[in-house]
């Protein structure tokens, strides 16, 4: 299985293979040897195990150089990096239909914003994991930072360590942690010594902020394989916020600190080929899902119409759009009021959801046929996906959109940007449309001609039915632990210590580490 591109080359599976050693990170030539010239010019990069020791020195040297040149070089050219993870074929694959195919394992899951008192669309891909992870007998040790009184202790089962964070200005809703001041080192019992003694195969991170720093040492110090997993947009959000001049910034912290994970997980293809343009390694598609029970076309109907009246504002016989999701200023949600401006007369739209840019969305539609309802949750909010005609997304910084998929789910057709990982699920002209970046009048023209076709629309909504039946959150899990989990513990085994690519077990820099615990702590 191939798992890594130089230079639009592929190469195994680190390995050592009978008198050679292959650097990680370097075009792996068959038969070259160092100081050997590949028929392109290149040099090889293989070295008889015989070698002494300044020669291994030389070479370590010479690989670190060349990486940190090749990141350098890459910071602004848009070079493309890392491995393309092959993805299951068929339904039936093994790894997605076993849940439990892969031995028990104890997974550390750091995540910020946390999942359990935070709604988002995110939120409900770390609650169906840690189902699932229950499902199949893993034992997990959760890190969130959470201020709020109803924080839970436990979750599924497993319990939970809350740790300190301040109210993020743009969202107080949010807490976010101040990384090294979180208790980790000097709480008692530190957080620190807690993930020691919990002593997880596994640390899976998931967060936008200071606290993957923390992490990242944390697994440095515990030698422990990272999955790092990519929710926020960060260069889009910078932009969003008028911080134009930090994109650069943004992108050489996230390449900084994710190429120091084992694997990286982005929630659409789309994503996960934008991060290797940057320059970012093994990064793999953590596969989408959605609960199509609790998402559903029968809560259309299932309370005589009271929700459509309540979301239309007492006409319920109106054409009914509708958003949910956050009320951030990076969801563009002004640009719909042209949208609205251009539909048939009477057509109403609908909010659902709260957020810092509440009252700026109220003011820009004031006087307009619209409606807030601040958040839904459980039936209420099934029923207000249903109840809709067309659902809005005009978000230009999804790194997928689950609403998107609760929307289809519902079976009701989507117009959305075809921005991020939104392309990713939605199929143009079958399951919904897809308009360009800032083309509302392309997006009011597709708004129109699903208002004025009831058969189009009812087709329409019947295949984004079909389509989110095909994602489960059970399966997407299987992959998880049968696959991804596994080869990020491959990744950690394999890793390059100081330019080289032995496994770790035989790295002369362990090897050195050991002989000076031994010189400078002796046992009384």
């Amino acid at each position: 299985m191939s798992i890594g591109l130089v230079n639009g080359r592929s190469f195994g599976e680190p390995h050592l293979s009978k008198g050679t050693v292959a650097f990680a990170g370097a075009p792996n030539y068959p038969g070259k040897r160092l100081g050997s010239t590949s028929t392109t010019g290149e040099r090889g990069w293989r070295a008889p195990l015989g070698c002494g020791f300044r020669r291994w020195h030389k070479y370590a040297r010479r690989c670190a150089r060349t990486s940190f040149l090749k990141i350098l070089s890459q910071s602004g050219s848009g070079m493309a990096s890392g491995p393309v993870y092959p993805q299951p074929t068929s339904s039936d694959d093994v790894n997605l239909a076993d849940l439990r195919r892969a031995p028990r394992r104890r997974v550390c899951l750091v995540v910020e914003p946390t999942p359990f008192t935070h709604v988002s669309g995110y939120s409900n891909r770390f609650n169906e994991l840690l189902r699932y992870l229950k499902e199949a007998g893993d034992e997990v040790l959760i890190v969130t930072p959470d201020n709020s009184p109803d924080a839970p202790t436990e979750v599924f089962g497993y319990p939970v360590i809350a740790i300190r964070g301040f109210k993020f200005a743009l969202y107080p809703r949010i807490t976010l942690s101040i990384g090294f001041g979180s208790g980790m080192v000097f709480g008692r019992p530190s957080l620190l010594q807690r993930v020691r003694d919990f002593d997880p195969d596994l640390i899976h991170l998931a967060t936008p902020g200071f606290l993957v720093f923390a992490i990242l040492l944390m697994a440095r110090v515990l030698r422990k394989p990272l999955v790092a997993s990519y929710h926020t947009h960060l260069p889009m959000y910078a932009k969003t916020y008028g911080l134009g001049l930090l994109v650069g910034l943004a992108w050489m912290l996230m390449r900084f600190c994710l190429n120091r994970a084992d694997l990286t997980l982005a929630t659409s293809p789309q994503i996960c080929a934008e991060l290797r343009h940057h320059g970012i390694e093994r990064v793999d598609l953590w596969r989408k899902g959605i609960n199509t029970e609790r998402f559903h076309p029968r809560f259309r109907d299932d309370d005589d119409g009271a929700m459509r009246s309540r979301l239309t504002g007492g006409h319920p016989e109106a054409p009914l759009l509708i958003y949910v999701g956050r009320l951030g200023a990076e969801k563009n949600l002004l640009s719909l009021r042209h949208i609205l401006q251009r539909c048939p007369p009477g057509t109403r739209l609908a909010f659902v959801g709260d957020g810092p840019y509440a009252d700026t969305v109220r003011r820009h539609f004031a006087a307009m046929p619209v409606v807030m309802t601040g958040q839904l949750h459980g039936d209420e909010l099934s029923r207000a996906f249903a109840s809709a005609d067309v659902f809005l997304m005009p978000s230009e910084s999804e790194t997928l959109g689950f609403v998107i998929l609760e929307a289809m789910a519902s079976g009701v057709p989507v117009v959305a940007t075809a921005a991020g990982g939104i392309p990713d699920l939605i199929l143009h002209g079958e399951t919904g449309f897809l308009y360009g970046i800032g083309n509302t009048n392309e997006a009011a023209g597709y708004v129109n001609q699903l208002l004025r076709d009831s058969e189009l629309r009812r087709r329409m909504g019947a295949a984004a039915r079909r389509e989110a039946e095909r994602w489960s959150w059970r399966a997407a899990t299987a992959w998880i632990r049968n696959v991804q989990y596994h080869r990020a513990m491959n990744n950690f085994r394999f890793r390059a210590l100081g330019g080289l690519g032995l496994p770790r077990s035989l790295s002369w820099l362990r090897w050195l580490r050991r002989q000076l615990a031994r010189a400078f702590f002796k046992p009384a």
